[in-house]
């Protein structure tokens, strides 16, 4: 016969023993629940924003292709006003009220909104610029998000800890951005465009940081993906905007 100490213990005698024995398991099954969680949420995110980016890529061919669109946007600028005022709006409902980012159709209808006010103002800007200057800028943007969302996934380093410093830089570039355009000067421009370009690069990388989670010392809920999506696509709309502007100058 096999004394007691011999005999391997299959079930636990303690409710400590039952801890010990169930807790490798527990801690494995929800680290995998919550990568499972998380990669859900930037498939969410991400299939998001490639359905809002190709709106307005649609949208800014039609106002640069369509003549009488184009010449239309030209001398009639309640278009963008319009639109701005509309997208304004939508960014406040957005900041104050959580039904219009978390619950299902109001962050779908809201988001659509957004991504057509913003859609229509850039192509109501591009109509005052030439085809091969916006199709350059739009290259261009494409290419260094692409190139970002790489550097952020591979970065060891938290920039969501220096939004708070962004934030100021970002103050001060509106304000010597008025000062640009009182004063006129072409060399201030594309230094303030290249220094919001930058910026706004960023911003950018911060955003998909606190998509990611993980080790990183702020991160967004899983129900935020609208809000996610967003904050990505209007870094890149922005990043466009300040390319452009760039781009322009070059070419005079």
């Amino acid at each position: 016969m096999y004394s007691e100490e011999t005999v391997p213990k299959l079930v636990a005698d303690t409710d400590e023993d039952q801890e010990s024995v169930n807790a490798p398991e527990d801690n494995e099954s929800s680290a995998f629940s919550e990568k499972n969680v998380r990669l859900g949420f930037i498939r969410k995110v991400y299939g998001t924003l490639l359905c809002q980016f190709l709106v307005t890529i649609l949208v800014m061919v039609m106002f640069l292709y369509i003549k009488s669109l184009k010449r239309y946007s030209r001398h009639n600028e309640w278009i963008w006003i319009t639109a701005l005022v509309v997208w304004i709006l939508t960014v406040i409902l957005f900041a104050f009220y959580e039904d219009t980012r978390r619950h299902f159709p109001h962050n779908m209808i809201f988001l659509g909104i957004f991504t057509l006010c913003l859609s229509v103002l850039l192509g109501a800007v591009a109509s005052h610029y030439d085809e091969e200057a916006v199709l350059l800028a739009a290259g261009i943007t494409a290419g260094v998000c692409f190139g970002l969302v790489i550097f952020s996934f591979q970065t060891k380093f938290d920039f969501t800890m220096s939004a708070g410093f962004l934030f100021v830089s970002l103050n001060v570039l509106i304000e010597f951005g008025f000062f640009a355009i009182i004063l006129n000067k072409e060399v201030l421009s594309v230094f303030l465009a290249s220094l919001g370009a930058l910026l706004f690069s960023i911003y950018f990388v911060i955003d998909i940081q606190f998509m990611l989670g993980g080790k990183h010392k702020y991160s967004l809920s899983p129900e935020d993906y609208i809000f996610a999506s967003l904050n990505l696509y209007l870094d890149g709309v922005i990043l466009f905007f300040h390319i452009l502007s760039i781009v322009r100058e070059a070419k005079k």
